[in-house]
């Protein structure tokens, strides 16, 4: 599960702060940025931690999703823990059919050995156009002109490479966590009455928090349960 948190996180394309288990999990539905925890009089005895949008006051529009307390959003989480498990065994076959699309790669399997054939070619291709060139006597702007040619088409493979490399790794991580949840969903009660930080980290994705104070809990089975104020 831990391996899992840190690929998630690295694949995030927001910048998050913090190694609370809600660091990267709460999003603001206003403008998309994730909560960062504030601390409320720290020198004093009234003190408190708080969650908030880290952009709150960085736009020109403040964003009116409200601050959350850690109890509150305990709470919350608790309830819509609730609601998915009334239809566990549905959420379940879902995830099934889910891993049986993601664990076939066969289409982008067949697209590398395409792409890694073709870069074998042009690379042999650069090399002969780069021999011949100093070998032989022959127009330098045609040499340049075939040169960028081939170049360009070993960039275009290459970038192409790299996307579907990231696309299959991406359906392998989705694939692992859907095994991960499966697994922990099996195994959890039907009703839980006391915060579980585990069940939190295993379970969900993330967190959207609106400005009436709605949360949908969005779980990685693709689930979403949204619990009112």
């Amino acid at each position: 599960m831990v391996q899992a948190e840190i690929t998630r996180r690295r694949s995030l394309g927001r910048a998050y702060s913090g190694n609370s288990v809600f660091s990267s999990k709460l999003v603001c539905g206003d403008c998309g940025s994730f909560f960062g925890q504030k601390v409320w009089h720290s020198n004093d005895p009234y003190r408190k931690v708080i969650w908030r949008c880290n952009s709150k006051f960085k736009g020109e529009t403040k964003c009116g999703t409200p601050h959350l307390d850690t109890e509150t959003i305990q709470q919350k989480f608790l309830i819509a823990y609730n609601r998915l498990m009334t239809d566990r065994d549905s959420v379940i076959s879902d995830c099934v059919s889910m891993q049986q699309v993601l664990s076939n790669t066969s289409a982008l399997d067949a697209e590398l050995d395409s792409l890694n054939e073709e870069i074998t070619v042009v690379s042999e291709l650069v090399k002969t156009c780069v021999r011949d060139n100093a070998s032989t006597a022959q127009s330098q702007d045609e040499y340049t002109k075939k040169y960028n040619g081939l170049l360009a088409r070993y960039e275009k493979a290459m970038a192409r490479l790299a996307e579907v490399t990231a696309e299959k790794e991406r359906k392998h991580d989705q694939n692992r966590e859907l095994r991960l949840f499966i697994e922990e969903l099996k195994k959890q009660p039907l009703v839980l009455e006391e915060w579980d930080e585990r069940l939190w980290i295993a379970i969900l994705d993330w967190a959207t928090v609106f400005r009436d104070g709605r949360i949908a809990f969005k779980f990685k089975s693709g689930r979403e349960i949204e619990v009112e104020r």
